[in-house]
């Protein structure tokens, strides 16, 4: 692995990185002891990756709270524009999405297609990963680079379950606007039906939705 260079030596650095990457708590609780080291905790591999960023993709939660701790920033991003914040949204990491939120999450950043937190958490289906990111403030009809909203793609990319139905009833509440068509000029009541969610498709129509 290649670091790309930050304050201190790159033995420091690489065996944060390793520590992370083993999900070692107690050698990452270690290295940070020594202030000198947390110089080490913003720096990132050869795809740009964080230590943070590493421990949020493992799910690793008790040492994604000692980076944040440390200092790691919640919004620094990788090549493909993966950030911790942007990530625990996308993967559903509620506890580290949490702390993201508490420690300066950045609203409005977006990831390679253009999308917020929101959207890829309303496509998964993660009911609680989207109700504490509109309590947050994410707007609910940000359009992402495919010309899909959150509430697009709760439709589009999903079977229509009883999790997906759960989130589009929280992005509605949130102000989710039911009548914006995509980039092909289709409402969401239309692409429900296309897809024979009935259930979708009932929501949508008690919420004033046409087709």
């Amino acid at each position: 692995m290649s670091l790309i260079l930050g304050s201190g030596s790159v033995g420091a650095q690489t065996v944060l990185l390793e520590a992370v990457e083993q999900g070692d708590s107690a050698k990452v609780r270690e290295i940070l002891s020594d202030k000198r080291a947390r110089t080490t905790v913003n720096i990132a591999d050869d795809q740009g990756q964080s230590p943070l960023l590493r421990a949020t993709w493992l799910n690793h939660i008790d040492i994604a709270r000692q980076l944040i701790r440390a200092g790691a920033d919640v919004n620094q991003a990788d090549a493909i524009h993966d950030s911790p914040y942007l990530l625990a949204g996308a993967q559903g990491r509620l506890e580290i999405l949490r702390m993201t939120l508490e420690n300066g999450a950045d609203l409005r950043s977006v990831n390679r297609y253009g999308g917020t937190a929101l959207i890829p958490a309303a496509e998964h289906g993660y009911v609680e990963v989207v109700r504490l990111l509109l309590k947050a403030g994410v707007d609910p009809n940000h359009v992402n680079y495919l010309g899909w909203t959150a509430l697009h793609e709760a439709i589009v990319l999903s079977d229509g379950g009883p999790a997906h139905q759960e989130v589009l009833r929280l992005l509605i509440q949130a102000g989710a606007d039911v009548n914006l068509p995509d980039r092909q000029g289709v409402r969401p009541l239309s692409l429900a039906r296309q897809r024979s969610q009935t259930e979708m498709a009932e929501i949508l129509e008690q919420a004033g939705a046409r087709p």
